[in-house]
């Protein structure tokens, strides 16, 4: 078997010849995949708990003593969590390209525990905000950490269906929060003032539990191979194929390709600016499209589903949780089911489908709610069927994303979409939703309904003229390697 060659100096400019991304490409799914799975793509079960619980509580903080929120102060508070998802996906996002996969997916999820506690201790609407932001930053730079670095562990063939599945345990998280409000939210078990505080402390001990259990999640080996520390990169893979020797699985050596790299340390920003804006500009017109509908479509949505229930159907704050549980269940099924569609028919007719179906449905909901033709529960059987689609939507604008651009830029990349996107579909959703329903009118909170499924049939015109067919494709494939040595 070819082994890299190169001095464990990180320094810029040396040739390596690897065989890694091919030996990683190359193994069967096994029980490092699926651990790896569970210790990272955790982070968006922390995110479902996250978004579910604000929104659980909404009517909650508006009783609150100590707060007294409006329904436009709930919609500043989501806005403040998006805003510092955006600014924190985009530092962290570059601290992940130049220092590593595994030290920031630490750093993030530090910064997300220690804010999110800190959310239970606000006293008003100032600190509230504060605090959600740090806890949107800290969750933002887990979605770029986390996503470049499943996406270069997890074999090709499978990295569709993964990636969809992943993202879509967000919705885990939902339920979680949801079943979290019904008992802390019940006034007849815990005063109500103490109840929502208490509801931030589940995302911290479960983040404590998440920290233990990545100790032993390796650094990417094709990140430390193109940074020049062939040897750590070399010990990493080869444990990673012993372990699935010791399992009994069948390694064909006949598979394995080399890769000529040369070496860098770090990636300068106009390098970076150049491959996304310039030599991948299709691709970025794409990512920047998928991921802005899909943020105001979930953001804007999800984020005020409690006020609506509250609003328009008088539901008891301490029962909204029950109807999220079903919503939860569908957003979560979509991706697991229409995931591995995403890896047989291929990308461009899946974002296709889900995009369009997902837009349409939600303006046929839309027009059902303003013409007072639902109630609460034949809304939320509507908003299960509507987000089955959506989810997968969603999910897969962060995967069309974290494969379509070089292993250097990769995760500054994800942060960059998923910031500029959050920030124009998901920070101003909300708080513009929030607004809408304050009116009490239903017809202009369709408007805002409206303006989603526009967004969204748009995203599905663009990824049917330029998306990429990605499916199956090494990453090294899909997009050639800044680092990549001519012959």
């Amino acid at each position: 078997m070819q082994k890299p060659v190169a001095s464990e100096k990180a320094e810029s400019g040396t040739i390596v010849e690897t065989t890694i991304p091919s030996r990683l490409d190359r193994l069967p799914f096994g029980r490092f995949h699926v651990l790896v799975i569970a210790a990272l793509g955790i982070t968006w079960i922390l995110d479902g708990l996250e978004v579910t619980l604000v929104g659980a509580i909404a009517g909650a903080l508006k009783e609150s003593p100590a707060l007294r929120f409006t329904n436009t102060d709930v919609g500043i508070t989501n806005s403040a969590y998006l805003a510092g998802a955006v600014l924190g996906g985009l530092f962290f996002g570059w601290l992940t390209d130049r220092l590593g996969r595994k030290k920031l997916f630490f750093i993030t999820l530090t910064t997300y525990m220690i804010a999110t506690i800190a959310t239970s201790f606000s006293w008003n609407l100032l600190s509230f905000s504060l605090f959600r932001f740090f806890t949107g930053a800290g969750i933002g730079g887990e979605y770029t950490a986390v996503n470049s670095t499943i996406q270069e562990l997890v074999p090709a063939r499978y990295r569709g269906w993964t990636d969809l599945s992943i993202n879509g345990s967000f919705w885990l998280g939902a339920a979680l929060g949801a079943l979290g409000s019904v008992v802390l939210l019940n006034s007849a078990l815990i005063p109500s003032d103490m109840g929502w505080r208490l509801t931030f402390l589940i995302g911290g001990g479960l983040s404590a539990f998440i920290f233990l259990l990545r100790l032993w999640i390796p650094e990417s080996p094709r990140w430390l191979i193109t940074h020049g520390l062939a040897e750590k990169a070399e010990k990493i893979i080869g444990d990673i194929e012993a372990r699935f020797h010791r399992e009994n699985h069948f390694l064909n050596d006949g598979e394995i390709k080399t890769t000529r790299l040369k070496t860098r340390t770090h990636t300068p920003l106009w390098e970076v600016a150049t491959s996304i804006l310039k030599t991948h500009r299709e691709r970025a017109i794409v990512g920047f499209a998928l991921m802005t509908a899909q943020a105001y479509f979930y953001n804007a949505i999800f984020f005020t589903y409690a006020l609506v229930l509250s609003s328009f159907y008088g539901v008891r704050t301490d029962k909204i949780g029950w109807y999220l549980l079903p919503f939860a269940a569908g957003n979560f099924l979509g991706p697991l089911i229409l995931g591995r569609l995403f890896d047989i028919w291929g990308r461009r007719p899946m974002l296709i489908m889900t995009y369009s179906v997902s837009g349409v449905l939600l303006a046929v909901t839309g027009y059902l709610f303003a013409a007072n033709l639902v109630s609460y529960s034949t809304l939320t059987i509507a908003w299960v069927i509507v987000f089955f689609f959506g989810s997968a939507a969603s999910s897969s604008a962060y995967l069309t994303v974290s494969e379509s651009f070089p292993l250097e830029v990769r995760a500054f990349a994800i942060s960059l979409f998923y910031a500029v996107g959050t920030g124009v579909g998901g920070v101003i959703g909300p708080a513009f939703l929030a607004h809408l329903i304050d009116t009490g009118s239903r017809d202009s909170v369709f408007i805002g309904y409206l303006i989603g499924t526009v967004l969204m049939l748009s995203a599905a015109v663009i990824a049917w003229l330029k998306a990429a067919a990605a499916e199956g494709k090494p990453l090294e494939q899909v997009a050639r390697p800044l680092s990549l040595a001519d012959e």
